[in-house]
């Protein structure tokens, strides 16, 4: 793994937020804002961040109630345009004033809300599977497994949950893949495994369809002047391939890249991913 620091920040409602800080590259290199999907934790930017710790900063953050955060008691409070804004936080503790950003699931529709909400900030976009409309088979799926079914007992109960709920999304994984896929989903405490996120978040996510499946072409068309680099997972349920078609098509700077035999997400370890990333940021150095 590539060398960073754990730190955090304060947001506005008073609770701790951690994030991995990747910063071994030279002064003056892009910052990348990297945001994970919505159970998903710092550690999903492992791959992409060994690919470009020499070139870039990379910011990874986890929201609240992810990862090493402070689970927030009001889970009101679980919705995308505040976590948005705990970004906006965490950039203005960084003194940072503008990013590229890495946004995979919820973190892509953050992405595509914050150039709306503060425009300026981002200045280059990778979006992994996800879009301005999204798949409501995917939605269930997701939907199915949150928040919900017993804590495992040991590792080898986490890991055959982990494969039951994501049947078809890594067809091709080896068990060894598997048994890392879970390590970046639970921490291990004594030997046991933890869940990394607070099972409240289900609530709004179930609950509000706006939060769930928005409807984002709109703020989607604010960001044709952003280069932008779009993954999808070749079988991805949430991200389809006509959405992606459509949004190739309305953007005038946007590069699709379609993973062959992944679903949702892409874990960017991918060649056709990195060097699509590669393209991107190299207009930046």
């Amino acid at each position: 793994m590539a060398e960073y620091l754990d730190a955090y920040f304060t947001n506005s409602d008073g609770l701790k937020q951690h994030f991995r800080d990747y910063n071994i590259a030279p002064k003056g290199a892009p910052v990348i804002l990297c945001m994970p999907g919505l159970t998903r934790n710092a550690k999903d930017f492992g791959f992409i961040a060994d690919h470009l710790k020499g070139r870039c900063r990379l910011i990874c953050t986890e929201q609240r109630g992810r990862g090493l955060s402070d689970w927030d008691p009001d889970p009101t409070r679980y919705s995308p345009a505040t976590y948005v804004e705990d970004m906006m936080t965490l950039l203005e503790h960084l003194q940072l004033k503008e990013v590229i950003t890495i946004g995979t699931s919820l973190g892509g529709l953050m992405t595509i809300m914050m150039n709306a909400m503060h425009p300026g900030v981002i200045k280059a976009a990778v979006i992994n599977d996800i879009g301005p409309e999204i798949d409501p088979k995917g939605i269930e799926r997701i939907k199915s497994y949150v928040g919900v079914g017993t804590p495992p007992k040991n590792w080898d109960d986490a890991v055959a949950s982990v494969k039951a709920a994501n049947p078809g999304v890594y067809p091709n994984f080896t068990e060894q893949e598997w048994i890392d896929f879970t390590h970046m989903l639970y921490a291990d405490e004594g030997g046991k495994p933890v869940a990394q996120y607070d099972p409240a978040i289900r609530k709004n996510f179930d609950e509000n369809d706006d939060q769930a499946a928005p409807d984002l072409w709109p703020l989607f068309a604010l960001m044709h002047t952003l280069p932008m680099v779009v993954l999808r997972g070749g079988v991805s349920d949430i991200l389809s391939a006509e959405t992606l078609q459509r949004m190739e098509q309305e953007h005038p700077d946007l590069a699709a890249v379609t993973v062959p035999d992944v679903g949702h997400v892409p874990l960017m370890r991918e060649k056709i991913v990195q060097d699509a990333i590669d393209k991107l940021i190299n207009r930046f150095l």
